[in-house]
């Protein structure tokens, strides 16, 4: 992986090509927090978050990193979910989503990730908003991004002088603090 854009659209294709009902996918930024300044967003809609869990030096500009992939589901529903409400299946249409993201990423590898373990599953506090769940998975992304972007030049006309002389002594000032 050179750029983490590259990460988050194989991601994002994959939800989009696997689970058609997902309407909205995007960057995670708190947006259910924010719902009457944000760009309105249809639902069921997918956040997706990156955070890096360790770093390792592979080779000369190269990291290994271990990634935490978080997924967001966001889902508005007015249906009920108690136990013989008349919408109960509308209601829990949000568990389905929630288990085909599981099933889409854990296990599986891509591109610019390894084989991702699911790590954490928990509700997140919406606001009041509608139904936020977030699926947690662990995978390393080898980063070549400074390997790739760094442009290290050559100069074979330059020439560096060398001596063994030691450059001239400061001048004597006064010191700062007394400390007889």
């Amino acid at each position: 992986m050179t750029y983490w854009s590259e990460l988050y659209t194989e991601i994002a294709e994959k939800i989009k090509a696997n689970i058609e009902q997902v309407r909205w996918i995007d960057l995670w930024h708190e947006q259910v927090s924010f719902l009457t300044e944000e760009l309105p967003f249809p639902t069921p809609a997918v956040f997706i978050d990156f955070n890096t869990q360790e770093t390792n030096d592979n080779g000369l500009l190269v990291q290994e990193l271990i990634v935490q992939v978080d997924l967001r589901l966001f889902y508005e529903t007015f249906s009920d979910s108690y136990d013989g409400s008349y919408n109960q299946a509308g209601a829990l249409e949000f568990l389905d989503r929630l288990t085909e993201l599981h099933a889409l990423f854990h296990g599986k590898h891509g591109k610019y990730y390894s084989e991702m373990r699911r790590v954490d599953m928990s509700r997140e506090d919406s606001g009041g908003a509608g139904n936020l769940y977030r699926i947690s998975f662990e995978c390393i992304v080898s980063d070549y991004g400074a390997k790739m972007l760094y442009n290290e030049v050559q100069m074979p006309d330059r020439e560096v002088e060398t001596t063994d002389e030691l450059p001239p002594a400061p001048p004597q000032s006064e010191p700062l603090f007394d400390v007889s």
